[in-house]
């Protein structure tokens, strides 16, 4: 255990820990699958949010070993990725979560995420009633054949002269045989006593007793004792010890038994707050080379150049890929992608996070399968309806598609399977107003599922895309820029789109389209700009005045423009445009009297136009910062007081430096 201690001290100071040391303890601890590392993931934020919050000590202990094993967690997939079939690099989004192996079989989850049969099935079985990519919990367990993402993969296969693997012999490799089911009933003798012999470890059948008791302090009691920890060093200490390799602070047998009283409709589950705003956040360091997957970083620091975004006001569906919120338009739902925002590198998961819930033979009925079944004829039958050049029988399949794909994903997943995606593409050049916004909703709606993103921008739907914005009514041109945002929650997609010619028409949204128009466009421009070779083209095509006039509060977005502002002033363009359209006093004004979002990125925005110009800190300056720099230094969220302490440190350098050049 003292190596788990050391570890998680070297995570909690904010450094890595050395490959060997986690190496012990993943053997030492049995950790060594991706499969085990994300049962004992979640398993610890099960207990994190059963644990009194006022227990700081108790808090920090299991947020600590938390980050580790998420550490570990990201660490043993990064490794994973590296690997390739015959030298050829295996795409991502062609491995199941689970296994991290090239998928033969796809299937689809009540979530929308994608996974090796035998191995989400397998998933199931042992009780986990939750989408372990997403922790989302999962309404029913219905398997869906992805045929798409199928087929991509077959043909790459065939490109690249790869054999599809056995995914029955995998499975016997990756779920070690001794795990059992979560509801059985678990034992309460801790794996780090005395008396524990080697083969009673987590999930062994002889560590399924009839004791029911549950044990709230135990991982704290294991975590605190000195006496425990010197049972459970490295695998070298134990070798001819009676006591076998524990899990890690038996956060699996803890939570297992915590799970034992979770609802069988997941109402227990917390849900993720709705936002609406930009948060500025310190940069990742491999977001620095543009290689953006889920975290969407930023800086306005200068030894950064990245923003992250993180969208309030908007029901959050956590995924490595996206955010899924639903908004209400002119009375027409309309389902919106948001970008995805998985812990840093070793960081601890929110305690807002999903979390993990038995599932029960129950979950599924007979009426829900029936519901599919008859949701899926009914897709099959539209789809051909969609077929029919007819204008009458279009408008009808497309205004039904539209009630279908708002209201769940399962539907959504049927429609793209059954080949709608091309023949709504086509339609987006429909001379019909109300036939081309309802085909640009029902495109925005299916790109909520990741693999319909693929499946869109495969169907070069972003040129068509980018004539809806240019020629469309205003609903359909915000539901436009709503789905090129979506898309570009995929990073080969930013750069396509971009290049597309996308800027242009979107910053024409955000300087004359409607209210819901302009903030589509500001959230589209905000995540293109996260692409380096795109923030040039923002500022070319003329978004930084409209931006900077945005940040009058009557406008109501001064959120979204400050962000967007922010992201710019990293590039030298983007500084000349802010300081040549006035923006500089209006940033002032918004860190004396923005939201808290709002002076944190009008603050990153400053120290980027000050350390980089010293032309623009006298103008900064100028305009009185001083006091609210210093205010909110004082009092404003940590990473604003961190960028004005920063702000305040340069202006008292620059001042020293000035003395003694007039000396």
């Amino acid at each position: 255990m003292g190596i788990i201690k050391e570890a998680s001290r070297d995570i909690a100071g904010k450094f890595t820990p050395k490959s060997e040391t986690l190496t012990k303890i993943q053997v030492s601890l049995s950790l060594s699958t991706n499969q085990e590392l994300l049962m004992e993931a979640v398993a610890l934020a099960k207990i994190r949010t059963r644990v009194d919050a006022e227990d700081s000590s108790e808090l920090d202990g299991i947020n600590h070993i938390s980050e580790l094993v998420n550490h570990m967690l990201e660490k043993h997939v990064e490794e994973k990725q590296m690997h390739s079939i015959n030298g050829v690099p295996i795409p991502a989004d062609f491995c199941c979560p689970l296994s991290l192996e090239l998928m033969s079989d796809p299937v689809i989850v009540a979530s929308g995420q994608t996974y090796e049969r035998v191995f989400i099935r397998k998933w199931l079985d042992l009780g986990y009633n939750v989408c372990p990519k997403t922790r989302q919990t999962l309404g029913h367990s219905n398997l869906i054949p992805n045929y798409t993402v199928k087929q991509l993969i077959e043909n790459w296969s065939e490109v690249h002269g790869v054999v599809l693997p056995d995914p029955v012999k995998l499975l016997s490799l990756n779920f070690s045989v001794s795990l059992k089911p979560i509801n059985g009933r678990t034992s309460d003798k801790s794996p780090f006593s005395e008396n524990s012999s080697r083969e009673n470890k987590f999930g062994s059948p002889d560590h399924i007793s009839s004791d029911d008791s549950c044990h709230p302090n135990l991982l704290h009691e294991n975590f605190d004792s000195d006496d425990q920890i010197s049972k459970a060093s490295s695998s070298e200490d134990t070798d001819d010890s009676e006591t076998g390799p524990p899990k890690l602070l038996v956060a699996s047998t803890e939570a297992n038994k915590l799970m034992c009283n979770a609802s069988i409709d997941g109402s227990d589950a917390i849900k993720q707050s709705r936002k609406d705003g930009f948060h500025a956040s310190d940069v990742e360091p491999r977001l620095q080379r543009n290689s953006i997957s889920g975290d969407i970083g930023t800086s306005a620091s200068s030894s950064s150049n990245h923003l992250e975004v993180v969208e309030k006001d908007k029901e959050e569906q956590v995924s490595s890929n996206s955010i899924a919120s639903e908004t209400t338009r002119n009375g027409r739902t309309v389902t919106c992608s948001k970008p995805n925002f998985q812990p840093r590198l070793g960081g601890v998961r929110s305690r807002n996070h999903l979390v993990w819930q038995q599932r029960s033979d129950k979950a599924v009925s007979l009426d829900s399968r029936s519901d599919f079944a008859i949701v899926d004829n009914k897709v099959r039958k539209l789809i051909e309806d969609l077929k029919n050049e007819r204008t009458d029988p279009e408008r009808a399949a497309i205004g039904e598609l539209l009630v279908l794909s708002r209201h769940n994903m399962e539907s959504r997943i049927s429609i793209a399977n059954h080949g709608a995606i091309p023949f709504l593409v086509n339609l987006l050049y429909s001379a019909d107003p109300s036939m081309q916004e309802n085909a640009v909703t029902v495109i925005l709606n299916l790109s909520l599922d990741d693999n319909n993103k693929i499946t869109i921008a495969s169907a070069d739907a972003i040129k068509p895309l980018i004539h809806v914005l240019e020629t469309g009514n205003p609903e359909a041109r915000a539901n436009s820029a709503a789905t090129l945002f979506s898309l570009s929650v995929n990073e080969e997609n930013k750069a396509k789109i971009g290049r597309s010619g996308a800027i242009k028409p979107l910053v024409d949204l955000l300087r004359d389209g409607s209210a819901q128009g302009k903030k589509d466009a500001a959230t589209a421009l905000f995540n293109l700009s996260i692409f380096h070779e795109n923030k040039a083209r923002v500022v070319e095509a003329g978004a930084v005045k409209p931006l900077v006039e945005l940040m009058d509060p009557a406008a109501g977005m001064v959120d979204k423009a400050v962000a967007v502002l922010a992201i710019l002033a990293t590039v030298q363009e983007g500084r000349n445009g802010i300081a040549q359209a006035g923006g500089i006093p209006v940033l002032v004004e918004v860190v004396e009297l923005g939201s808290a979002r709002a002076k944190e990125n009008a603050a990153a925005a400053l120290l980027q136009l000050c350390t980089n110009n010293s032309r623009f800190c006298s103008l900064v300056l100028q305009e009185g910062a001083m006091p609210p720099l210093v205010a909110l230094s004082q009092s404003g969220t940590a990473r604003a007081r961190e960028k004005a302490q920063v702000l305040l440190s340069y202006f008292r350098n620059q001042r020293q430096v000035g003395k003694v050049t007039r000396r």
